[in-house]
């Protein structure tokens, strides 16, 4: 699948992304975790406000990649591009979707950064109607979790994902690959985890990982699989 690299912003528009690095109050308490994001953050990487609370941080990333390592991969809420970054070093073809198109410039941005960008093709696009165009070996799904507020939850439910429940995720994704992978909260119910590894027939292999940077659980991922990935 091939998709046009470059979109076109207004210039005003795109200046007023670059100083949201570090000036803007919502984002100053994430400015010292900018080398856990991304290690090349010096280099010339940019963020909007959501990608700095919502970006995988790159130690996270890379451990995802490497589970997909000689894959196709779909990235379908790729925001900034943290995890198009590390699927792009290490899988065979990587497509990276978000229905933002000044996420898409960030992300090209970025990974120009790391310099994998001619191995992307990114879609600028809602992923519920580009899904049915779409095949792979692995579905990545890294959804909005609802802003920073989701830590205020004691048990993180499949329904509070956006802009779509969990489920309904799932079941798109289980159309497009064999293979799923959900990034999701620290705090989410995994009862409710397990049950979509049940929406397939025969059932799906799940693996829970704990994700932790500096010693802080950050996250988990659920690796869903037919196979071993």
């Amino acid at each position: 699948m091939k998709a046009k690299k470059r979109s076109r912003l207004k210039k005003g528009k795109k200046l007023s992304i670059k100083k949201e690095n570090g000036t803007s109050a919502k984002i100053s308490k994430y400015w010292f975790q900018r080398y856990d994001l991304f290690s090349r953050y010096d280099l010339g990487i940019e963020m909007d406000e959501e990608g700095w609370y919502s970006v995988t941080p790159e130690e996270i990333a890379i451990k995802q990649a490497e589970r997909c390592r000689g894959q196709v991969v779909i990235d379908c809420f790729s925001g900034v591009g943290g995890n198009t970054i590390q699927f792009a070093k290490l899988c065979s073809s990587v497509v990276a979707i978000d229905i933002d198109p000044v996420k898409v410039e960030l992300a090209m941005n970025n990974a120009l950064v790391y310099g994998v960008a001619n191995r992307v093709d990114f879609l600028i696009g809602d992923f519920f109607h580009l899904a049915p165009s779409l095949k792979g070996d692995v579905v990545f799904l890294s959804p909005p979790w609802g802003g920073p507020m989701y830590k205020e939850v004691e048990s993180y439910k499949m329904d509070m994902l956006q802009p779509r429940d969990g489920y309904t995720l799932f079941k798109i994704a289980l159309s497009i690959a064999p293979n799923i992978i959900m990034f999701l909260p620290r705090n989410v119910d995994l009862a409710q985890v397990e049950e979509l590894a049940w929406l397939s027939s025969p059932p799906l292999t799940l693996e829970i990982e704990e994700n932790f940077v500096g010693g802080r659980m950050k996250a988990i991922t659920a690796y869903f699989s037919c196979n071993a990935v």
